[in-house]
């Protein structure tokens, strides 16, 4: 009778959905690891990201398909899976005639528009109304644009795009977060350094947090909040070691927070586990249209609507080849169910490494493990030298620091999530080392390799 009234409940609601068209927004952060959030138990002061929670649903299990900016942006924006549409090393591109979120929902009516970073292309594809901002949204532009959208009537859909908590993290106020108060999470290795560079980072997601704001703000100053469907994420996890360039849960899980009044239930938490890649889907079929069959997402209107479960596998995929400082080729493969997380390395010969090995924080952690620190020499060895098969107990052990997969009686699970990664590469294009050679073309040609960017550490 219940799970009927739920059926009745849900159908009821999308197809109100349909009828109203509502304005779209998403936020996406730059390189924030969703447990510093405030609203997902962590330090990061972030009062507006907090109170959107109590307004509409939090999503505990949301995850993308790359832990790097350009694979995820470009994921979010076709949706379809980094390999899948060729966008999956950084600084990349997906092909002439690829569909994305323009060409969707422009002939359902729609002004869709982008402020803030982007990294992706080509122009073609994401020919979206550009409102240029320095690399963060230019809410002078949005405000113009949102009142030109309302006084015509036309339905939009913009992304507010930051690019903070990006390094060199010289934003915000570091002072509201002393370091010798700050927590570090146990993977981490307790240096200055990296004491002083979690207060620089933590005051970026502060910063961040006050863009939640306005944007919040301008929906309200226009009177639109009712109808806008308004989405916020943190995207990949930060620079700092066993998150970004990682298929980690901090590098590839999401904080995830949507308002939608009168169709989300404020102050709800939501566990069903979903993807990046099922936005676009959700934004087609709210805005009154049928997802493509191209498409690799699932619509969530009836997750919105209360719905707790969605999908039983989510997939990973990181590509070392090409990025800043990265090793020539390190590939990464992941799946992940509601309880394992099962990690596939192809190169576990080869040394991991990343702009995060060239950070002062790294740096430091490598110098101490040169003083005979059995800690330090510990985590510098996992970050830099990973086994080929990593199997985790992501509910007994949701930091993923003890790894399985040499242990008896795993052989089961190793194999089921194996089936899963291996048919999702499948669909995917994905040959595995193959695929991870061939990156470099898919990425604009450099006449030399770029110079390691330096950050200085800074007395907060």
């Amino acid at each position: 009778m219940r799970i009927a009234a739920m059926a009745c409940l849900i159908t009821m609601t999308i197809t109100a959905w349909a009828e109203s068209p509502p304005n779209i927004v998403f936020v996406i952060a730059d390189d924030c690891t969703f447990r510093d959030l405030g609203c997902y138990g962590g330090q990061a002061h972030t009062p507006f990201i907090d109170q959107l929670a109590t307004e509409g649903v939090r999503f505990t299990r949301c995850f993308q398909a790359a832990p790097m900016c350009s694979p995820t942006r470009h994921n979010i924006y076709t949706g379809q899976y980094p390999v899948k549409s060729g966008a999956y090393p950084n600084h990349t591109h997906v092909d002439p005639g690829t569909p994305s979120v323009v060409q969707y929902l422009k002939p359902l009516g729609y002004r869709v528009a982008h402020s803030g970073k982007s990294h992706v292309s080509p122009a073609s594809v994401f020919s979206w109304d550009e409102l240029p901002g320095n690399k963060n949204p230019d809410f002078d532009k949005v405000d113009d644009f949102v009142r030109q959208c309302k006084q015509d009537e036309s339905p939009f859909c913009l992304l507010l795009c930051s690019n903070e908590p990006h390094t060199p993290w010289d934003k915000g106020d570091p002072s509201r977060y002393p370091v010798d108060q700050i927590q570090l999470p146990p993977y981490f290795v307790d240096t200055p350094e990296t004491r002083q560079g979690m207060a620089r980072y933590l005051a970026e997601i502060t910063y961040f947090d006050t863009q939640v704001g306005q944007t919040i703000e301008l929906l309200d100053r226009h009177d639109l909040s009712e109808n806008t469907l308004l989405v916020v994420v943190s995207e990949q996890g930060s620079s700092m070691p066993f998150a970004k360039w990682t298929c980690y849960d901090n590098g590839l899980q999401s904080g995830c927070i949507v308002r939608w009044p009168g169709r989300v239930e404020p102050g709800s938490t939501n566990p069903a586990m979903i993807e990046y890649v099922d936005f676009l889907p959700t934004f087609i079929e709210a805005a009154g249209g049928h997802p493509a069959p191209i498409l690799d997402g699932q619509s969530l209107l009836s997750v919105f609507a209360g719905k707790q479960e969605h999908k039983q596998f989510v997939f990973g995929e990181m590509t070392t080849r090409g990025i800043n400082d990265g090793s020539d080729h390190f590939g990464i493969r992941s799946v992940r169910s509601e309880t394992h997380k099962y990690i596939w390395n192809f190169s576990p010969e080869i040394e991991f490494r990343n702009a995060c090995t060239t950070s002062p924080e790294f740096r430091s952690w490598v110098a101490k493990a040169k003083t005979g620190d059995a800690d330090a020499i510990a985590k510098v060895q996992r970050y830099q030298h990973r086994p080929e098969i990593e199997l985790y107990d992501v509910v007994a052990d949701p930091l993923e620091l003890t790894n399985l997969a040499d242990h008896s009686g795993y052989d089961e699970i190793k194999a089921e999530l194996r089936q899963q990664l291996d048919q999702w590469m499948k669909h995917c294009g994905d040959q595995g080392m193959q695929t991870e050679m061939d990156a470099l073309q898919r990425m604009p040609r450099r006449k030399a390799a770029p110079k390691p960017r330096k950050r200085k550490a800074q007395n907060p």
